[in-house]
Parts: C-alpha cells; structure tokens; sequence
C-alpha cells in the first residue's frame, strides 16, 4: 500500500467521522431544544396561570375547588353575598325552609346580573324565639333558633373569613324581617373594624324591604289589600310559589278554612296566592338589590 493511497483514505475516513459527528451534535441540540419545549409545556400545564385564569363556572361558592376561587378573586370577583334565611314555621302551608331557599335562589339571580360577585353558603340558623320558655315561632314544630349574640357573632365571623381572603365587598341579604336590625349592626361594626382595609359591608335592607313596601303596595293596586299579611299570607305564599313551588303545600291551601294565628299564619288570607303574584315581588327585590349595589357609595370594589 502505498503512503499516498494511505493518506487519501485516512483523509476520507477522517471526513466521514466529522460529518457523523456533525450530524450527532445537530441531532443532540434538536433533541435539547425539543425537551425544553417539552419541559415549559408541562409546566404551564401543571402551574396555574393567574394572569390568564377563567372567570368562574358559577357563582355559587359550594360548587367551586379553593382555587378556583383563588383565581376568581385574582381577576377582580372580589364582591361575594352572604345570604341569611332561617328556618322556622310558615303555617301548615310552606316549608320550614321557606327563607333558606329564596334567600339563597334570589341571591344568585342578584349576583349574575351585578357581576363580578360570588354568593356564599346560606345562613339558616337565626334568631327566631326563646326556647326557655318558648316564644314566637318556636311555639311551633320546626322551628330553629339561636340566640341573637350568637347570632351577631356567626355572621361576624362568615364576613371576617371571607375578608382576609381578599374579599372586598360583603353584602349581607336577609330574606326574614327579625333579624334585619343585627345584620346592619354587625354592618355597622364591621365597617368602623375595616376602616382603611379596602373592605366594607353593605347592609342590603333594600332587598327586605320591598315585601312590606312596593310588593304590598302592588298587591293593594290589584284588590288584594285584605289578603296582605305579616307571615304565611298571600304576600308570603306568592314569593314562595315563584321560586320553588313545591315548597307549598297548594292541594291543602286550596281546600283550607282561612287560616289564623293558632295555625301561625298572621294576617291575610293565603289561599288566592299564585306564582305569578310572585313573580311581580321577586323581580322587584332583586331589581332593588342590584340598584343598591350599583349605588353602592363605597363603589363596587370588582371592575
């Protein structure tokens, strides 16, 4: 073999290795750039973005993971109600969870169309009569209550959990008139506890007191004045046939003597209550809700 032929191959062989290794070294940086690619697109799915977080799948707070509700609150859904109902008699006609279900139901109606608001799980247990002896409606079978101190201090303490997670607007909505007095006392401490925090309370009385004012005013208008109570009466049927109808005992109602205070119903006659009397008295308690939440002075604290 001669030298020339040596070096002609040697150098050939020599081409070929750098070549291959050319191609190895391409093929490993494709291969680095792939997993890093690979790598960033497992972390952005494993990571929560916050930046780019979703709005809520609903406004209902049960029905939502924790941090699902910490990327709500990222993006601005800093308003949240605290619904109060109670659950007592409403005469042998309606359930005893008359105020848990519209309070709750009415609060998610209010909540959709301010925006930006998350409703809280429903308080039912409220002041509603002594016990020793026993007193207002706890004269009766179904009947829960809890002192009004007691009382003060869950609603307290429902407003300052949901405070220091960075809530900012906690509006407190009675759907049941003996307890009205406390939640705007506890409104009251609240705000003066808050000042400087970036957080207050609205008392939403205007909600409640649609049922005695307008709503009663309304059903004067038709001829139905007589028919006007203060619990379990026409007023009280109606709301309750609009937002669960079940919830009334109507083959009963329909075929009853005209109820009295023996039987817990107080004032006016029931019987000729329908789902579209109803109807008129929740759209106008919500529609006072929203305006007073969208007059709020304090401002919405949600965009």
């Amino acid at each position: 073999m001669s030298a020339r032929w040596f070096r002609r191959g040697h150098s050939a062989a020599l081409g070929r290795d750098e070549g291959a290794m050319r191609r190895m070294l391409k093929w490993g940086r494709t291969m680095a750039c792939a997993c890093t690619l690979m790598g960033a697109m497992v972390g952005m799915t494993l990571l929560p973005d916050r930046a780019h977080a979703t709005a809520p799948r609903d406004v209902v707070f049960e029905h939502l993971t924790w941090t699902e509700i910490r990327d709500a609150l990222a993006q601005g859904w800093t308003s949240v109600i605290i619904p109060v109902g109670g659950t007592e008699q409403s005469g042998p006609f309606i359930a005893v969870g008359k105020h848990n279900v519209r309070a709750t139901v009415l609060s998610q109606r209010i909540a959709h169309e301010v925006g930006h608001m998350l409703v809280a799980p429903t308080i039912a247990y409220v002041p509603e009569g002594g016990t020793s002896p026993r007193t207002s409606h706890m004269r009766f079978a179904g009947t829960l209550s809890i002192p009004p101190a007691v009382f003060r201090e869950l609603v307290t303490g429902a407003a300052e959990s949901l405070r220091v997670q960075g809530f900012r607007r906690i509006v407190l909505l009675g759907d049941h008139g003996g307890y009205q007095k406390d939640l705007r006392t506890v409104a009251q401490v609240l705000n003066r506890r808050w000042a400087g925090t970036g957080a207050h309370v609205v008392y939403l009385g205007a909600y409640y007191d649609v049922v005695a004012g307008s709503y009663a005013d309304y059903l004067r208008r038709r001829g139905l004045g007589a028919d006007v109570g203060t619990h379990a009466d026409l007023s009280d049927t109606s709301l309750m046939l609009a937002v669960q109808p079940d919830m009334v005992r109507q083959d009963a109602l329909h075929h009853a003597a005209l109820p009295g205070p023996s039987q817990g119903v107080y004032g006016g006659d029931p019987r000729p209550a329908s789902a579209a009397l109803g109807q008129v008295g929740t759209d106008m308690q919500v529609t006072a809700a929203v305006r007073a939440l969208q007059t709020d002075q304090n401002g919405p604290i949600s965009p």
